[in-house]
Order: C-alpha cells, then sequence, then structure tokens
C-alpha cells in the first residue's frame, strides 16, 4: 500500500506536536498574517475537479482497507436495493403514473412518448425513495458519516478505527438526523416547486393558444433550468453533511454554511455532480437491460452481472461521498483566504484556547476529528497549519 506523504496541512498535525520543546511551542503558535499574496496557499483554494479526483484517489490508496470495508458494509446493501428495487410496490408506481400523465395532459403537454417515460421514472424514484427511506437515514447516512470520519484521518496519517468512529458518531448522530431530515426537506420544496412553474408555464402557454410542440420546447427549457437549480441544491446538501460531521453545527444552520462555503467554487461542485450522476445513471442502465430485463441469452450471466454492477454503483458512491468532503477542505481553505479579518480572531479563539492541551497532549493519537480536540470548527485549525507551512517546499510539492 501506498504510504501516504506527509505534505498534506492537516497531516502535518502530528509533526508539529512530535515537536515538544519550548523553541517549537513558540514557534508554532508564532502565525503569520493571513494575506499570503498568490503563494502556494491560493492553490489548496483554487483545485479543480480533477485535482479533486485526484486527491481522492490518494486518500483512497492509503486507506484501502478502511473505505472498501465502508462500501462493503454500509454502501453495497443501499446499492442492491435500490438497483433491484426490490421494495418498490408496482401497483403504487402504476397509480402515481397514472396520476403524473393525466396532471401533463391537463397542463396542456402533449402525451408524447418521452413524458409518459418522464412520469413513470419520477413515480419509480418516488416510491423507491419512500421505501428506501429508513435505509437512507441509517446505512446510508452511516456511511457519508464513516467517509468524512476516514478522510480525516487520512490526512492525519491514521487508519480508520471503529471504535472511535463509534464514539463519535454516538455524540453526533442526532446532528447528522436533523442536518438530513432539512435536505430532504430542501429536496422536496425544490421538486413541488419546480412542478409547480412547470404546470403555470404549460397552462399559461396553452392558454395563450401555442402549438403543443412549442409547449413540449417550453417544458424542456423550464427542465433544464431547474436541472442546474436541482444541482446546486444536492451539492450543497452534500456540502452540509459534510459540516455536520466536522463542525458542530446542523440542520438549517449547515445549510447556511455550506451555501456560503461553496461560494466562488460552485463550477467545481457542478462539476463533480455531473461527474458522479453520469456514472451513477450508466450503471442504473446497464443494471436495467442486462440484469433486470432478459434481452439476451438463458440469464445466466446475471448471477457476476447483478453483483458486478451493484458493486460498480457502491464505488460511485464512494468515490463521490470523498471528492465531497476534500471539495469542503478546499471551499473552506479559499473562504478562509479571502477573510483577513475573520481569520486572525478565530486563530485566537482557537489556538490560545487549546495551547495547553495541544502541545501537552504530545503523545495522544491524532485523528483529525473536531471532537477529540475540543475545537468547534476546522477553520481555525486549517489556517494555522497552513500559515506554518506556507514557506515548506513539501507543501508547494504537494498540489503541484
Amino acid at each position: 500500500m501506498e504510504t501516504y506523504a506527509g505534505n498534506s496541512p492537516r497531516m502535518r498535525l502530528d509533526h508539529l506536536r512530535k515537536e515538544g520543546s519550548g523553541e517549537n511551542h513558540s514557534r508554532v503558535f508564532e502565525l503569520e498574517p493571513c494575506d499570503h499574496g498568490n503563494g502556494s496557499n491560493d492553490r489548496f483554494g483554487s483545485m479543480n475537479a480533477l485535482e479533486i479526483l485526484r486527491e481522492t484517489v490518494r486518500i483512497l490508496r492509503f486507506n484501502a482497507s478502511g473505505f472498501m470495508a465502508i462500501a462493503a458494509l454500509l454502501i453495497c446493501p443501499v446499492s442492491a436495493v435500490l438497483l433491484s428495487n426490490v421494495l418498490i410496490d408496482h401497483s403504487l408506481v402504476k397509480r402515481l403514473t397514472i396520476r403524473l400523465l393525466l396532471i401533463s395532459k391537463s397542463s396542456g403537454l402533449p402525451l408524447r412518448p418521452f413524458i409518459k417515460q418522464s412520469c413513470q421514472k419520477f413515480a419509480e424514484m418516488a416510491i423507491s425513495s419512500l421505501t428506501c427511506f429508513p435505509l437512507f437515514i441509517t446505512l446510508s447516512l452511516l456511511s457519508k458519516a464513516a467517509i468524512v470520519y476516514s478522510v480525516d484521518c487520512s490526512y492525519s496519517r491514521k487508519k480508520f478505527d471503529p471504535s472511535k468512529f463509534y464514539g463519535i458518531i454516538c455524540r453526533i448522530w442526532w446532528r447528522l438526523v436533523s442536518t438530513y431530515l432539512w435536505l430532504c426537506m430542501v429536496i422536496v420544496g425544490c421538486l413541488t416547486l419546480f412542478f409547480l412553474i412547470l404546470a403555470a408555464v404549460c397552462n399559461t402557454f396553452s392558454i395563450i393558444g401555442f402549438t403543443p410542440d412549442l409547449i413540449v420546447y417550453a417544458a424542456i427549457a423550464v427542465g433544464l433550468v431547474f436541472s442546474v437549480v436541482f444541482a446546486n441544491a444536492i451539492i450543497v446538501c452534500n456540502i452540509a453533511i459534510v459540516i455536520s460531521v466536522l463542525e458542530d453545527v446542523s440542520g438549517p444552520e449547515a445549510l447556511l454554511r455550506s451555501g456560503v462555503l461553496i461560494k466562488g467554487q460552485t463550477h467545481v461542485g457542478l462539476l463533480i455532480f455531473l461527474g458522479s450522476t453520469i456514472g451513477m445513471a450508466f450503471v442504473e442502465g446497464l443494471f436495467e437491460h442486462r440484469v433486470k430485463t432478459l434481452s439476451y441469452g438463458d440469464g445466466s450471466s446475471r448471477i457476476w452481472e447483478g453483483p458486478l454492477l451493484v458493486i460498480m454503483y457502491s464505488f460511485i458512491v464512494l468515490i463521490d461521498s470523498m471528492m465531497s468532503a476534500v471539495f469542503y477542505y478546499s471551499c473552506r481553505y479559499s473562504v478562509i483566504e479571502s477573510s483577513d479579518g475573520e481569520c486572525q480572531s478565530v486563530l485566537e479563539s482557537v489556538v490560545v484556547s487549546d495551547d495547553d492541551e495541544l502541545i501537552a497532549n504530545g503523545n495522544r493519537q491524532s485523528t483529525g476529528a473536531l471532537i477529540d480536540l475540543n475545537i468547534p470548527d476546522s477553520y481555525g485549525r486549517l489556517k494555522w497549519l497552513s500559515n506554518y507551512l506556507v514557506d515548506d517546499a513539501s507543501f508547494e510539492m504537494y498540489f503541484q
């Protein structure tokens, strides 16, 4: 297994702790000003989607066993249920599809084949989300927290510790559940708003007297605009989950902080979301045509194709969650560098208050978990490390 080089700002925490002398003590807490020009610090804050993917692969190689265990125990069961649709009542799907078609027809939309397919697909997704909600709020949410924790451990050059993670998750679980419920309300609100706007636009065009083809084009335009808005909402929700794990915030506060955090980096999040969505849709299509629908042979290949596609889908979900965690750190650093006045006060409150604990506990295990350090926010700790390593050649080499 590849040894993860200790060049990342977060990973140098152990090295700083081992320097326990008084001279090093003063050196650590003599912080430089927040403004460092256009040096190596800016590069972390301007990571693009490809660089985030490359960083994610490095982290995965460092702690492959931990991430594979998370995928096998927490992600694969949910993926298997989602792809196979074993919990879906197809009679409910049919009834919901008919209702959606009636609403579409009353709104002036012609019942073209792709309109019918869209209504059926949305009905399947809605019923699947409702029936799988217990899995989402337990296994899926637990897997996201475990992935964020593992990424944090990797930045501290530590392996995944199940016992320590259990202690952490017991403290933050209700915070995660609260945030997840708010995310669900945001997503449902976005979808409801989309259908209301779509119905209003189609009714307006129908009353004016536009042809059915023009009404379809208008509906497609509304759908494209909504896709961008919905993608941004999903990005904010994903980062909010990461924030709920690493910071002492939850619910609407986590959502608000997430929206502020990704400001200026939305295009990166959109590329990450686009890549993950395309990958998952591709695997879902393969599962639909190669496993659920017998379109060739005697069907014996389902025995190995089904589990293989479940593993592929789970791996994409794993990479997507890891990239969200790395994207959080990238955005966090970018916000720190652009907030000169705020960063000094936060550093004072975080570093000075935790001075004695940080130096006295030199042999204490460093998972980077904020709960262990009693630091309520990763803002000050990341800024402290980045200031200290501003002229470090290895820091510059790492982000090239």
